[in-house]
């Protein structure tokens, strides 16, 4: 099987690289500092280049080009909300929505628009489908009653897509104004220096996306391509954080001699090295599976436990190897680790990716020897 990127793959890792290449640790810390937490310049020239608008037209570009970003993204953590404010959300509308609604995708692919999946509610744990919001006809309209949270740029989305329990049983999705009525928004800093909010829906008029039908199918596809999106930021940010770690045991001293010289730490780099290549073959997986159209939620939890527990381990051997300067605002691997623990948290833990895992295992045919 052929694993290297086509000619065009590599030309967008290559331009992708290219506008994200003034981000370092100091650039970055500054623009999250401030509003709205991303750039809004490199925003239009990702907008120009077509990355916000990767997979909304899958005879253009599929989940090996969103692969092929993100990884750049993790590689040198860009806070601009590709996946959570275009690519995931966009997907839905794409797939599920009708001509008129799918027209917002040109706006999003411009970047004119943000858009955000409030899915995910208060203790709600893995990427189950289904939800406690609510959704209410009357007559020609629908009204949503409930609380999202976490929504990932839910704090500045112009247009929300919702997921709520129908009245007839299923889970639907609907398009909300961000500045409809009954909607109210918390915003807040996430761990790793991202922006989300808690929204509360009372009575907030919603559009059905498509058909006012059960969406689940629609959803848990959704969430296997978010998942595998973050999967390839990780993988971006593993490798990121190696290198910083490698080049560190090269320069720093201790008794008089370089760090690599100490047969211990370069064992334990070397283990970050095979979790790195554990992960990366994971990301892979999923997206080529993605892309063979085999939207397969065991895949999808496969990769997330493998590049959870590759995520934890470099970045705590990273912090470890770089002694007390690992953890300070001012160094990037700090960041990189705070980074990759939220990504392990996103649409469920490695803990609630093993437990999926655990609860499919009478699918298999059982092997006697």
């Amino acid at each position: 099987m052929d694993f290297q990127f086509s000619d065009e793959q590599v030309l967008l890792r290559d331009t992708t690289r290219s506008i994200l290449a003034g981000y370092d640790t100091e650039t970055r810390n500054a623009v999250i500092e401030t509003e709205p937490g991303f750039n809004p310049e490199l925003w239009k020239q990702l907008a120009e280049t077509g990355i916000l608008g990767l997979g909304f037209d899958p005879e253009e570009s599929g989940p090996l080009e969103i692969m092929v970003v993100l990884t750049e993204f993790g590689r040198r953590l860009a806070p601009e909300p590709v996946v959570h404010g275009a690519l995931g959300p966009g997907a839905l509308i794409a797939e599920r929505g009708d001509e008129q609604q799918r027209a917002l995708l040109d706006a999003v692919a411009e970047g004119e628009q943000i858009l955000a999946f409030a899915h995910t509610e208060p203790g709600q744990r893995g990427a189950s489908a289904k939800v406690t919001t609510t959704a209410v006809r009357q007559g020609d309209s629908w009204s949503l009653n409930g609380c999202k949270n976490p929504v990932l740029t839910g704090d500045r989305a112009d247009t929300l897509v919702v997921s709520a329990a129908l009245p007839d049983g299923g889970t639907g999705l609907f398009l909300v104004d961000g500045q409809a009525a009954g909607l109210s928004r918390r915003p807040y800093r996430t761990y790793d220096g991202q922006r989300g909010a808690q929204i509360d829906f009372a009575d907030t008029p919603g559009t059905p996306l498509g058909e006012a039908t059960d969406a689940t199918a629609t959803i848990e596809r959704a969430i296997i391509r978010i998942s595998s999106a973050v999967c390839a930021e990780a993988v971006g940010a593993m490798e990121e954080a190696l290198r910083l770690t490698t080049d560190y045991l090269k320069t720093r001293k201790q008794f008089g001699v370089t760090l690599n010289t100490f047969q211990t730490l370069t064992q334990r780099a070397a283990d970050m090295y095979v979790s790195m290549e554990l992960a990366r073959s994971m990301s892979m997986y999923a997206a080529m599976s993605i892309a063979d159209d085999n939207l397969d939620p065991l895949v999808a939890a496969r990769a997330k436990l493998q590049i959870g527990r590759s995520g934890r381990h470099i970045a705590q051997e990273a912090i470890q190897l770089h002694g007390g300067i690992g953890v300070t605002w001012e160094y990037p691997v700090g960041h990189y680790a705070a980074r990759l623990t939220a990504i392990e948290h996103t649409l469920g833990s490695s803990q609630d990716q093993l437990h999926v895992l655990m609860n499919n295992l009478g699918s298999y045919d059982l092997v006697k020897l």
